[in-house]
């Protein structure tokens, strides 16, 4: 096994839990790994820190995946999603949850979601990524799953050496997968076409507390993809919602599931966001709530500032829009936005407007989508419920 010797004084945030180590932080490789090899990771004293996967193409050169001298094997794969399902409490008995949130779950580079009687899994690091077979027959055994479908089309998987795949890896199962809410209601994960794993299972919880807040009200839905919010605010008693999205599938799979649930006075736009924002804006409309759930802006740092851009324009369409007062559901799913700084773009958007908004929840991920304090990147969801009044 290769050895990986770090640097003497290393950013504290390594010994203190995070699992990343950058190529700046590496002093030494001792018989040089090949990509997705399992190392040991030493510190300057030549003390055992960990063992991980390491990578030379990735801009992450090491991902620490444990900090005992143990063997990864099944057995190591085996305890590990039992362990997560224990942090999941009453979740691990829902038909549909995330059972692997990567890092957070000391699996980095893995994800898995479950969805009834079938698996999805998506893997984002090159040593994950070899272990798949090992983890399938791991998964078999803990869920008896009627099949495993890996969906790996992130653009940015290339990087990471990783070939895009898209199909069943164990037994067989339809490219829509229907599954049940704790509360009775019928929904379908896209897993075959859809973004992420089929399903934003992260917003469940999100949706349904915007529910108690669409009693009476015309509501649009910006971003609605497969229709979480707008099924949700009907359910809620909402007079009309108005779905909009880029994805004609997407807006179909809403459809359906409108229909599956006995839901009526819905209309639906294929468009892009903001074209259809501004287009509502010179046609005076006016809504009592939207909500707002666009795709990550920035998917790093360097991309921060045209981020920014994006939700502050999106946000301040839409405050434009609300009667006053109104409410304003509004996320940011990107990691590298901190909720400090999407609080500012928010602020700025409703200086702008001349709006008062006034924060009525505040709120994230739910526990099967864990969020780790000693990994900052693991707390990506910002979840906000505004009431917007005009300041005059």
């Amino acid at each position: 096994m290769s050895t990986v010797i770090l640097k003497k004084k290393i950013k504290s945030r390594i010994s203190n839990g995070h699992p990343w180590v950058y190529s700046n932080e590496i002093e030494e490789i001792l018989e040089e790994p090949y990509d997705g090899e399992i190392v040991t990771i030493l510190n300057s004293s030549h003390q055992f820190v960990g063992k991980g996967f390491f990578n030379s193409n990735s801009i992450i050169k090491v991902r620490l995946i444990t900090r005992k001298n143990e063997t990864i094997d099944k057995t190591f794969f085996e305890m590990r999603l039992k362990e997560a399902l224990k942090r999941r409490f009453h979740y691990s008995k829902r038909e549909a949850f995330r059972v692997s949130h990567a890092e957070a779950d000391g699996l980095p580079g893995l994800v898995i979601d479950k969805y009834g009687d079938y698996l999805v899994f998506q893997t984002n690091s090159l040593g994950m990524h070899k272990l798949i077979p090992i983890i399938t027959d791991v998964a078999i055994r803990i869920f008896e799953p009627k099949g495993i479908f890996l969906k790996n089309d992130s653009p940015t998987l290339e990087k990471e050496g990783i070939e895009k795949f898209k199909g069943w890896i164990y037994g067989k199962g339809p490219e829509i997968v229907e599954f049940e809410t704790q509360d009775g209601l019928k929904m379908y994960a896209d897993i075959s076409q859809g973004q992420k794993t089929g399903f934003f299972l992260d917003q469940i919880e999100n949706s349904k507390l915007l529910s108690k807040y669409s009693f009476g009200k015309r509501c649009l839905d910006v971003f609605s993809y497969t229709g979480n919010f707008a099924l949700r605010m009907l359910k809620g008693g909402a007079i009309q919602v108005d779905l909009v999205d880029i994805s004609k599938r997407a807006l179909e799979i809403s459809e359906k599931v409108f229909k599956e649930n006995d839901l009526q006075n819905f209309f639906m736009v294929e468009s892009n966001a903001f074209d259809f924002l501004k287009r509502l804006d010179r046609n005076g409309e006016k809504y009592d709530l939207i909500s707002l759930d666009p795709p990550p802006f920035a998917r790093s740092r360097s991309a921060i500032e045209n981020a920014f851009k994006g939700y502050k324009e999106i946000n301040l369409r839409a405050m434009k829009l609300l009667k006053s007062p109104g409410i304003l559901a509004t996320s940011s799913c990107s990691q590298s936005v901190m909720r400090s700084e999407f609080e500012r773009v928010l602020y700025s958007a409703a200086i702008d407007t001349r709006k008062r908004i006034t924060i009525l929840h505040r709120g994230g991920q739910p526990i099967d989508h864990p969020v780790v304090m000693n990994i900052l990147e693991s707390d990506y969801l910002k979840f906000y419920i505004l009431l917007v009044e005009d300041l005059e």
